[in-house]
This record gives structure tokens, sequence and C-alpha cells, in this order.
């Protein structure tokens, strides 16, 4: 698999089923999935170096972990068989083994030796006492004779065999991953070019970070909050900047956003209004579709295709974008990037708050844990753009409408199984 690319998208990944009007945010999420496919060919890096990127290929053990049986605890190794009955007094020999050290010879029937942890276990010996349950006079040791065997030792492989597959394919790679795959002897590994996302906002209000803010004009907050969510995701982000209003000026930043990124991610114009370029120019290239999504903060996600590349227009409020980007626009870029479609796990918890909710759509809430329940920002406004800083995570509240009371369950998800 290693230096393959798979085939582009579809241009029409992203056609809506006919008679399609407000989609649920389940069935919309399970369009994308069955329609998304990875994007990113694989390459071959260094174990070191492979935190946070996709495995393209399962990692298999090239050593059994451990190597060979040993000692799992500072003490006395001896053969359990010979153990007779009542307290032990067995004579040592000399010499020891330690971890990177083992003993050279086998360990006579009926003898013990002075071993530590990690130690290979030498010939002769099957079972370890623990040295706080030992009395010695550095030629012999006591200790009482209810020991069962293989006491205090580790098996060769127990932890992984030779050729064992230990990863899969499709896995994003933690630090903890980077140890599993080298104490199973590897120094490289098989993974998925990092995806590259543009990230765009559109907008005649609209001006960057740090530039002075005159009225009629506020920053640009939508564009560096996207880029550093696609930054934690694993992707190499491509800053397009602020476009104006005009179609040309949006057309060429979507061109170069074709030529440089494998994903588009942009903000604001996504809608059906005058200024509403994005949505304008996919019809026109046509590959346009306008997902009426039953979801607040939210609803319109312009999904598209430019010049080959998948569009994610998301909206210009920053906590719809922020939500949107999480509900949406994450799973769909780790799909393209090789990884597995991501889950994001939450738990019951009791309201903090009160709440009645119409049915007909999801609501995302901006939520944080206090003495173990859930309190809601104040306002659920999609410009309160301070209320993602106050969240740690999002209250979920299906499709059905309900009464919500202080005490009442409600599902709590932490930013961090949305990556962040």
């Amino acid at each position: 698999m290693t230096g393959l690319t798979p085939p582009p998208l579809r241009d029409d990944c992203f056609a809506m089923p006919r008679g399609a009007h407000w989609t649920p945010v389940p069935e919309a999420l399970d369009l994308l999935r069955a329609r998304l496919t990875t994007v990113t060919g694989a390459e071959t890096v260094a174990v070191p170096l492979a935190a946070g990127r996709v495995l393209a290929e399962a990692a298999v053990a090239r050593r059994a972990h451990p190597p060979a049986a040993n000692s799992a605890v500072d003490g006395y190794g001896f053969a359990h068989a010979l153990l007779g009955e009542g307290p032990q007094n067995l004579p040592l020999v000399a010499g020891r083994a330690a971890a990177g050290a083992p003993f050279a010879g086998a360990v006579p029937a009926g003898h013990a030796i002075r071993i530590l942890t990690g130690a290979i276990l030498p010939d002769g010996v099957d079972t370890v006492v623990l040295e706080e349950d030992c009395a010695t006079d550095a030629t012999r040791v006591a200790f009482q004779g209810r020991v069962r065997r293989g006491a205090n030792t580790r098996r060769a492989g127990e932890d992984m065999a030779e050729g064992a597959g230990i990863l899969p394919a499709g896995r994003v790679l933690t630090p903890a991953d980077v140890a599993t795959l080298t104490a199973a002897g590897l120094d490289t590994v098989a993974v998925r070019r990092r995806l590259r996302v543009a990230v765009l906002s559109t907008g005649d209000e609209l001006r960057p970070a740090g530039q002075a803010v005159t009225a009629g004009h506020i920053p640009d907050a939508n564009r560096p909050m996207l880029a550093a969510m696609a930054a934690r995701w694993g992707c190499d982000v491509v800053d397009l900047g602020a476009a104006p209003d005009e179609a040309a000026a949006i057309a060429a930043a979507l061109d170069r956003g074709a030529r440089e990124a494998d994903a588009i991610l942009t903000s604001g114009g996504a809608s059906a209004g005058d200024e509403d370029h994005i949505s304008a120019l996919l019809t026109g290239a046509g590959a346009m579709a306008l997902w009426r999504v039953a979801m607040k903060p939210g609803r319109p996600l312009a999904l598209g295709m430019w010049k080959s590349v998948p569009v994610f227009g998301l909206p210009g409020n920053p906590v719809a974008a922020f939500v949107c980007a999480l509900i949406f626009a994450r799973p769909a870029l780790m799909r393209m990037a090789g990884a597995d479609w991501p889950e994001p796990q939450g738990y019951m918890v009791p309201a903090a708050f009160t709440k009645s909710k119409k049915s007909g759509r999801h609501e995302y809430l901006r939520a944080r844990l206090r003495s173990g329940a859930a309190e809601v920002f104040a306002s659920e406004g999609s410009g309160r753009v301070s209320g993602l800083s106050w969240a740690e995570g999002l209250v979920e509240l299906p499709h059905e409408a309900a009464d919500i009371a202080p005490g009442a369950p409600v599902r709590f998800i932490p930013f961090a199984e949305f990556g962040l």
C-alpha cells in the first residue's frame, strides 16, 4: 500500500436523495460516512515521529514482548517443583540476574539466585519470591513455602507475540501507541500522508487578526479557529485568508485551495442570500448540495466539489461554525485522511439548567460540568463566541421535544471526544 494514492472523490458524492428536506443529524452523518473515502496516499515514517498520524497498514509485531521470561519484581528465583512443605531455606548461587545483565549459567536444583526486576529468568528458575518476604545472609535465603508456581514472573510474549497484529489500519496513533510499536520491534511504520485542509473566510466585514477594525467591520475569528481545529485533528493547514463578497475573489481563493489542499473549509456565504457566493459558485460548478440539517446551531450546510476537491461550507456565525465543524467536518476529514470514523462518546449527567425544547431538530448547547452536573452557557446565540471558551463540551439534546428541569439526565460530550 505504501506510496499508492487513492482516487479522488466523485463530483456527485454530496448529492442528497430526491425529496430530502430537513435531514436529521444522524441521517446526515450516515450519508457522509457512506459517501466519503480516503484520499491520502501512504508514506513511511520513523515510529518516534508517528504520533498523531493515521496508520495506513495494520502494524504487526516483529518481536515478542517480553522477548523472554523475566522477573516482575526484585527478589529470589528458584525452581518451584523442588520446594518442600513449610518454611524454605535455600543456598544462593554466586552472582545475580539483572535487566541487561543476565546470569550466564544455570541455577542448580535446590538453589536460589538473587534476581532483579526485568531480568531474564536463568535456566533452572520458574518462580520468584518477593525480597520483602525473605530473610537472607547473602549465602542463603529463607521464606515461607506457600508460593505458587510462576509467581512474580512474566511469560515470554505474554503481552505481544511475534507476528501478531497489534494496531489496526485507520488508527490515529497516540504517544502510548509509539511505546507499543517500539516495544514490538518496529522502527518505521506506514502512515497516511497528512490531509491538507484549506481554510477560507468570506465577507466584506472581516478584518484579519491584528488589523485595525473600523465601524462596520469585525475581526475574522472563524478562520484562525477553524485552522486551529484542523491542526488539532492532524491536518496540514493552508490559510486562504479572507475573501471579500465578490464572486471572482472567492473563486480565485477556491482555485488556490483546490491546487494546494485535499479539502476546503469555508465560513460564511453558504446559504442562499444575495451575498452567499460560496453556494452560488458551487452551484455554478455543477456540484453543490445545500443540506438542510435539522440542528441548532447550524442548519444550512453547503457541501460541494470545486475542481474535484470537497468544500464544506460552514455557517458564518462563530458558534454555528464551531459546532458544525465538530459534528460534520471532523468525521468527514478524518474519513478522508484514512482514519476510522470517529464516534464521540458522551455520558449521562444531571442537568443544572431548565429548558423547554421543541421537536424536530437536534440541539447542541455549550456546557461544562460543575459538581457532577451540566451547566449551559447563559445565551444560545450563535454570535456569542465567548461561550466557546467558557464551555468544556456540548450537551446534546435529541430530535424529540423535551422539558428539562434541574436533575434531569442529559448527554454531555466533552470537547476531548471531538479531538480538541
